[in-house]
């Protein structure tokens, strides 16, 4: 027979952890106390290395805002008659860019993650990832020899009979070395990033509010509509700012395609097309006097600027809109 435990006895105690428990939890809490150290430091040190490179353009360019002369300035009267025109043609052209590019991406990004075979979805993804590790160079002897070429019909006809539009109003430029190819290949080399962050997000939409969907007998595309978009929205923004960071600092793809000036215009067949900062520091750096190259560094800074204030911008708006998500 089975005797019942006395109520009136002690709880009994539990057993001490020997000497190998507490050297496994030992190693833990060490393991723990380095990653955490190692994480933090990485942390520390970008911000570091972010704020050593802003100082360094802020020391050196401060003489290139009050720079005057032809040896600073060539033929403009101030820094910011200089630096406008090239801040206008570097939005202009990551804009542009993103406009050909961003439709393009998240069409390849659903095709990858709802439509294609898994034969088929997998070479694709994988074709596209490794776009993203071409040298932008490539990019520039392609898009400067090849694609200025074989785009030279397209431009004709745009300027001929499209010439209403600010863009194509030409005169066309017989080389097709134009902005609008310079376009073209910032588009084709932000494509892969937005593509692979958008597929990513795509396929974490949670299975359940797929099949919810499904159950109320929503079609595939509804699906998408309703459940899967919704979800990556914000996922979707970070793609098209990370590409946008990208096509606002490129400098050797845009430098070889075509050569430009420093002008405000829309005009993106003709030869007077709008420049980069980052083309026009290339351009002019290396044969650069001291004054000139404080105003080329200067320059820097605007674009480092312009680039910081988009990405803050990208991530505030994801923030808004996960916090929108969650309710």
């Amino acid at each position: 027979m089975s005797t019942l435990p006395d109520p009136q006895a002690a709880p009994p105690r539990p057993a001490r952890p020997d000497a190998s428990d507490r050297s496994i939890r030992g190693h833990r809490a060490m393991g723990d106390i380095v990653f955490a150290g190692i994480a933090r430091g990485a942390g520390i040190l970008i911000l570091v290395a972010l704020a050593a490179v802003f100082v360094f353009l802020l020391v050196k360019g401060a003489p290139g805002f009050t720079a005057s002369g032809n040896s600073a300035l060539g033929s403009f009267s101030s820094f910011w008659s200089l630096v406008g025109p090239l801040l206008w043609g570097t939005v202009l052209v990551a804009v542009l860019s993103l406009i050909v590019a961003v439709p393009f991406s998240i069409a390849i990004a659903l095709f990858i993650a709802f439509y294609a075979p898994r034969r088929l979805a997998a070479p694709v993804a994988y074709i596209i990832d490794l776009l993203a590790a071409v040298p932008s160079i490539v990019f520039g002897l392609w898009g400067g020899r090849e694609l200025a070429n074989a785009l030279k019909p397209v431009f004709s006809w745009l300027a001929d009979h499209v010439g209403w539009f600010p863009l194509f109003k030409g005169p066309f430029a017989n080389t097709g070395q134009v902005g609008l190819t310079a376009v073209v290949v910032l588009a084709v080399m932000v494509l892969p990033i937005i593509t692979a962050i958008s597929r990513e997000v795509f396929v974490q939409t949670p299975r359940l509010t797929e099949e919810a969907a499904i159950g109320l007998g929503a079609t595939r595309w509804e699906v998408i509509k309703l459940a899967v978009l919704p979800h990556a929205k914000s996922g979707i923004i970070a793609g098209v700012m990370l590409g946008l960071g990208r096509a606002l600092g490129e400098t050797m793809a845009v430098v070889m395609v075509y050569s430009a000036s420093p002008v405000v215009t829309f005009n993106m067949v003709g030869n007077s097309s709008p420049q980069t900062i980052a083309s026009y520091i290339a351009n002019n750096f290396a044969e650069a006097s001291t004054d000139r190259r404080a105003v080329l560094i200067a320059a820097g800074l605007i674009l480092f600027g312009v680039t910081f204030i988009v990405n803050f911008a990208a991530r505030w708006v994801i923030t808004r809109g996960e916090r929108k998500f969650a309710r």
